[in-house]
């Protein structure tokens, strides 16, 4: 591996210690930032060093971001380059196809992958990024240039639009970096056949991480009335459709997801069990409970709540409401599964929202599954503030 000699960027005396236990984030108020370091370039390759000079590892340094420095390995002089890149890449790749038949998964997960800041979700013969931090931002040429020698593919999307990029100084955009796209492409989802939009979608078009739970809810749902809240293209109502559920509703109020659900489900031949509405999710629970409408099924995955720590409390209450209008019109003996995705909540003030709604809406019952992303979304030992998605199935009285 070819060697480089970084800018070395020291911590203050006394803040090394979460980084040598194997923490990968540094914070700027860990960090000596001096005129040297504000000089340097943002997303640039650091040696990180105690204060007293002691080399602690090579990083990507931001030196205008809350979280300074993204922690890369313990090599302080390599470089990080094509080489590094690709094995990285081909780690990750040696995992995914451990773990998943079809080349349809959640390539690179950030840190998890030692990637820090880089999402790559692939969908066959086309990958979608998400550059999330200053440093990969840099190397996104090199990244696509390494993905392209790994894995060959027909098209590479590059979704710069997280709103975590404002918090790194970066710019927003979306583009086809290499190939061409020209409309919804295939999602694989054990073997039933989907469809994702990698250019105007949420996030990279498809929630991988929600696979495992939609197989888990697919074993409860031959015979089953099911409806789909903030049900986005409808994976939930179309996996539950497969399995044997005899209605599957899907509620969202973006007209193109919903385009997106029927087209997917005519493709499947479940069309007459599907229907799709565009409405706001609390809304329409609220009106089907005073209708009396009942489902053996309901699915609330909403989007994040809480964006900030600031919204940590209103996310409970909105949590809580949400929990108590859709146990509202679950059937008795019914099953509700609820959703989380706001990395600021944490899983007990979760389940004691949803428990609190629940109760509100005069309904008993019991965990049936606590669940988060799947294993193509590995976790950092070290790192539990990513571990942002929390999922609870309940079968309710």
């Amino acid at each position: 591996m070819s060697k480089h000699r970084h800018p070395t960027v020291l911590f203050r005396p006394g803040h090394a210690a979460r980084l040598r236990h194997g923490h990968p984030w540094a914070y700027s108020n860990e960090l000596v930032i001096d005129a040297a370091a504000k000089a340097l370039p943002p997303g640039g390759v650091v040696r990180l060093a105690d204060a007293g000079g002691e080399a602690l590892g090579r990083a990507f340094f931001n030196p205008h971001s809350l979280i300074a420095a993204r922690w890369l390995d313990g090599d302080a002089e390599a470089a990080v380059d094509a080489a590094f890149l690709g094995q990285r890449l081909a780690a990750a790749l040696a995992l995914r196809e451990r773990l998943f038949a079809d080349p349809h998964y959640r390539l690179v997960h950030a840190e998890g992958d030692g990637l820090p800041g880089l999402i790559v979700d692939r969908f066959g013969d086309v990958l979608v990024c998400q550059p999330n931090g200053a440093g990969i931002d840099r190397l996104m040429p090199e990244v696509i240039d390494a993905l392209d020698a790994l894995l060959a593919p027909r098209a590479v999307v590059i979704r710069a639009d997280a709103p975590v990029r404002r918090l790194e100084g970066l710019a927003q955009s979306v583009g086809v970096a290499r190939g061409a796209i020209d409309g919804p492409i295939a999602v694989i989802e054990d073997g039933a056949r989907f469809l994702a939009d990698p250019i105007g979608g949420q996030k990279t078009g498809w929630y991988f991480d929600q696979r495992d739970n939609r197989a888990f809810l697919a074993r409860l749902a031959k015979g089953a009335r099911v409806l789909d809240a903030y049900a986005y293209s409808a994976g939930f109502a179309l996996r539950l459709a497969l399995a044997g559920a005899v209605e599957a509703v899907a509620v969202d109020r973006s007209d193109a997801a919903l385009d997106l659900g029927a087209r997917a489900a005519a493709g499947l031949g479940i069309a007459e069990r599907c229907r799709f509405v565009r409405a706001e999710a609390f809304a329409d629970l609220a009106r089907r409970a005073d209708a009396g409408e009942r489902f053996d099924i309901v699915i609330a995955d909403p989007p994040s709540f809480a964006k900030s720590r600031r919204e940590i409390k209103p996310a409970l209450r909105g949590y809580r409401k949400l929990a108590r209008l859709a146990a509202a019109v679950v059937a008795a003996k019914g099953f509700l599964f609820i959703a989380s995705c706001s990395h600021n909540v944490s899983l007990a003030d979760f389940t004691e929202a949803a428990r609190r709604g629940i109760g509100d809406a005069g309904r008993r019952g019991r965990t049936l599954r606590v669940a988060g992303a799947g294993p193509d979304h590995p976790r950092h030992l070290a790192l539990p503030e990513t571990d942002y998605l929390k999922a609870l199935v309940l079968q309710l009285d």
